[in-house]
C-alpha cells in the first residue's frame, strides 16, 4: 500500500482556506422541494358544498360517466383503466394548481427524497454496528488501489492526495472558494436548474425524459451505495494524507449533515451525477450535435449555442474539481455516477409505468393534473 500513502502526513496547523459559510444552515434549505409544496398543501380545499349535487338519478350519474370516461393506462401489456380527475378542474386548489403548473414537480422530488431517507435507514438498518465503517474504509481503499495499480491507472493520471495538495500549497483562496461551492453546487443548483429547464425545453416530454433520468440516477445511486458503502477520501486513516477542507470550526451544511446526508456515500458520487445530467441536457440543448431538431424547435444563435456548449462541459468539470479537492469523493465515483446517468437516461422510461398511480393519487387529492406550460412560448 506504500504506493497509494502520501509521502507527507496531515499536519494539524495545515491552512485549509476558510470552510462553507455558517449561513448554509438556514439558507441553503429555501429551495428545498418540500418547502416550497407547503404552500400548495395550503390550498387543498374543495369547493363550497352544492346542494343540486345530491341529484342521485341513473341519467345524472350516466352524464358523468360519458363526460368523465375513465383513462386507460398501458403498463406491462396490460390496460389499465383509472379514474379520471377532470371532473375537479374547477375545485379551487386545481385552478390555483393551473396556474403554477410548475409547483407539481414538488410531488416528484418529495418522491425523490422520501427513496433517499428509506435508502438511508435501509443502510443504517443493514449495517448497524462499527463494522459497517471498517467495511466502508476498506472500500474506500480498494477504489484507491483500482485507481493506482491496476491496468486502468492510465484513467486516473493525478492522484487525489496531489490533487488537493495543489490548492493546500499557497492557493486558499481557490480552496476556500470551492469550500463554499460544494454545497451550493448540489441540490439548490440542481432545483434551479430544473426550474429553468422546465421553462427552456422545447416541449414537456423533453423535460419530463431528463426529469425521469435524474430520478433513476437517484434510486439506482441509493441502492449502489446502501448495498456498497464507500468511505471518501477525508475520513480515511490520516497516512493516507487527505485533509476535511469543508467542514471547519461549526460552520456546518444542512446539506453535509444530519437526515439530510449519508456520510458513507462516496460511490457514485450523486454530486457529480447531477452535474452531469444538468451537463448533458445543456449539450443536447444547445443543438449543436444534432442535424435535426424536433417539431417544435428551433435553432439557436451561434452565441447561444457556444454558450450551452461551453457550460454543459465547464459546470461538470467545476462541480469534478470541488468533489476531489475537498476530499469528498474519488475520480472513480464520479467515472461510475457518468456510467449510472447514462444507463438512467436509457432506462428513463421505465417510470411510465406509474402513471395509474399517479391518475389515482390526484383523483384522491380531487385534483386535475394541470397542463404544463413547456415550450408554450416558442
Amino acid at each position: 500500500m506504500a504506493s497509494i500513502t502520501a509521502p507527507v502526513p496531515p499536519s494539524s496547523n495545515q491552512d485549509l482556506g476558510q470552510p462553507q459559510f455558517a449561513s448554509h444552515k438556514w439558507v441553503e434549505p429555501i429551495p428545498q422541494p418540500e418547502s416550497q409544496s407547503l404552500g400548495l398543501l395550503d390550498q387543498d380545499k374543495l369547493e363550497p358544498f352544492d346542494e343540486h349535487e345530491l341529484s342521485d338519478s341513473s341519467s345524472d350519474d350516466l352524464t358523468k360517466a360519458s363526460k368523465y370516461p375513465p383513462k386507460k393506462r398501458q403498463c406491462c401489456g396490460v390496460v389499465f383503466k383509472t379514474p379520471n380527475s377532470s371532473r375537479f378542474a374547477n375545485h379551487r386548489h386545481s385552478r390555483f394548481i393551473q396556474k403554477f403548473p410548475f409547483l407539481l414537480e414538488m410531488f416528484y422530488w418529495a418522491f425523490n427524497y422520501t427513496i433517499y431517507v428509506s435508502a438511508k435507514g435501509l443502510g443504517e438498518l443493514i449495517f448497524s454496528t462499527d463494522g459497517m465503517w471498517e467495511l466502508a474504509e476498506k472500500h474506500g481503499i480498494a477504489v484507491l488501489t483500482f485507481e493506482h495499480e491496476s491496468p486502468f491507472s492510465f484513467l486516473f493520471p493525478p492522484r487525489e492526495v496531489a490533487f488537493q495538495q495543489f490548492f493546500l500549497n499557497g492557493r486558499q483562496a481557490m480552496l476556500s472558494f470551492l469550500n463554499r461551492n460544494y454545497s451550493w453546487v448540489h441540490i439548490p443548483a440542481t432545483i434551479s436548474f430544473l426550474t429553468w429547464y422546465y421553462y427552456a425545453a422545447p416541449t414537456h416530454a423533453h423535460f419530463a425524459a431528463v426529469r425521469r433520468m435524474m430520478t433513476l440516477t437517484n434510486i439506482l445511486s441509493f441502492a449502489i451505495f446502501t448495498a456498497w458503502p464507500c468511505m471518501p477520501p477525508r475520513l480515511l486513516p490520516k497516512e493516507y494524507g487527505f485533509f476535511d477542507t469543508v467542514r471547519q470550526d461549526s460552520a456546518q451544511s444542512v446539506w453535509a449533515t444530519g437526515k439530510f446526508f449519508n456520510q458513507l456515500a462516496a460511490f457514485p458520487s450523486l454530486h457529480f451525477g447531477y452535474a452531469f445530467c444538468v451537463g448533458v441536457t445543456m449539450l443536447y440543448h444547445s443543438g449543436i450535435f444534432r442535424r435535426r431538431l424536433g417539431r417544435r424547435e428551433k435553432r439557436l444563435s451561434r452565441f447561444w449555442q457556444v454558450f450551452y456548449l461551453v457550460a454543459g462541459v465547464a459546470y461538470p468539470g467545476f462541480v469534478l474539481t470541488i468533489i476531489v479537492a475537498t476530499a469528498n469523493h474519488y475520480w472513480l465515483d464520479a467515472l461510475a455516477a457518468a456510467f449510472v446517468v447514462g444507463f438512467s437516461w436509457l432506462c428513463n422510461r421505465v417510470f411510465l409505468v406509474l402513471l395509474p398511480l399517479e391518475d389515482l393519487f390526484l383523483f384522491c387529492l380531487r385534483l386535475e393534473k394541470p397542463e404544463p406550460t413547456t415550450g408554450r412560448s416558442k
